[in-house]
């Protein structure tokens, strides 16, 4: 949960570097979170089948939009790699499976141009 709550406090911060423990621990704390608002959607009557978001999921989508582009962003720093690799999930299919790579990647074990190993160590 510290994971998670540490990409909100860096709600905007879009320069730095992202662990994968960081990364990944937000990305299923976002999942998890997502299927609870859809269930309450669910239950309460609020969710809509056409466009498969409800009142509650739809507004925990927009507040956590912001600090999902910027710990990609800083993930795709600590591979070494420029933000702007992140518009590559715009292709379909190929797109997500090379970003998806990205992010399981390990981090630079050295400093880059986007700051010091966030793990404490250098090679």
């Amino acid at each position: 949960m510290n994971w998670y709550l540490e990409v909100l406090k860096k709600y905007a911060v879009f320069d730095g570097r992202a662990r994968r423990k960081e990364y990944w621990f937000f990305f299923l704390f976002n999942i998890i979170i997502s299927m609870i608002l859809s269930a309450i959607d669910g239950l309460t009557g609020s969710f809509n089948p056409e466009t498969g978001v409800g009142l509650l999921g739809g507004i925990y989508t927009i507040a956590v939009l912001i600090p999902s582009i910027a710990v990609s962003v800083r993930r795709l720093h600590d591979t070494g790699r420029s933000g702007w690799w992140l518009l590559i999930g715009l292709i379909p299919v190929i797109g997500t499976i090379i970003c998806f790579v990205f992010m399981v990647q390990d981090s630079e074990s050295s400093e880059n141009e986007y700051g010091s190993n966030p793990k404490g160590f250098r090679a």
